[in-house]
């Protein structure tokens, strides 16, 4: 259990919706953790350490010296690592089967669509160079069919899963940037009530403060440097 661990987690990191995840996560549960940055701006997910932790040259990961066994164990992927602390505490993943079912679908669902199709509006509604009006319209009208399909979920219950889970906490950190998205909260008053409700939490809000000066260090919309990094990326095989 959580207060059980006495060796903090080493959390890698930078501020981002998907950095986010993590750090709102091991706050809620009350994990002690340190950060390692990862600037992803400047290409440190490609130094050969992290690449060794993550191999898909994306963070966040984690390094839990306590892992099963108690042996230390590393995982990446925002998503694996939710579900192992889900376990690992016992908190915000339910231990029976159907609870764990409905949970899942909705952190997959986080992952295969919220996130990638938030992703590419912010991409290119902010960071393209060219503005590609069929691009931009494309993802934001694809978020704006998410958020409806979350807003109809969350007519008639206050988290995505009944009660509050990894699957909230994994969709936060991309809806709370709706703006930037293209869309108009007052569409979706039921998904406004739960950003307000996730909002508020103190762990959340913890999380999402994590590091926050390091989101000011890279412009990505400008510096030629970040975009090539983040957005030029071949395969070096």
């Amino acid at each position: 259990m959580a207060q059980l661990q006495s060796r903090p987690i080493q959390l890698y990191f930078w501020p981002t919706p998907n950095g986010w995840k993590i750090s709102i996560m091991l706050e809620e549960c009350g994990l002690p953790y340190e950060v390692i940055p990862v600037n992803i701006g400047r290409g440190d997910q490609f130094k050969p350490e992290f690449l060794a932790l993550s191999p898909n040259n994306k963070m966040p990961a984690i390094v839990d010296p306590e892992g099963p066994g108690d042996a230390p164990i590393s995982v990446f992927e925002s998503g694996a690592i939710l579900q192992y602390l889900g376990r690992k505490t016992g908190l915000f993943y339910p231990a029976d089967e159907r609870g764990r079912v409905e949970v899942d679908q909705w952190l997959f669902w986080q992952m295969a669509g919220l996130g990638p199709m938030a992703g590419q509006a912010h991409h290119f509604r902010i960071y393209a160079p060219e503005k590609i009006p069929y691009a931009m319209d494309r993802y934001t009208n694809e978020v704006h069919r998410l958020y409806g399909v979350m807003n109809r979920r969350l007519a008639d219950r206050p988290f995505l899963a009944g009660d509050y889970s990894i699957a909230d906490i994994a969709c936060i950190g991309w809806a709370k940037l709706w703006e930037r998205q293209g869309q108009d909260i007052k569409e979706f008053p039921h998904f406004a009530a739960w950003l307000e409700r996730m909002l508020a939490r103190p762990a959340v809000k913890r999380g999402l403060a994590l590091n926050a000066e390091d989101r000011g260090k890279v412009d990505y919309a400008t510096d030629k440097q970040a975009q090539g990094v983040l957005f030029g990326q071949r395969s070096p095989n």
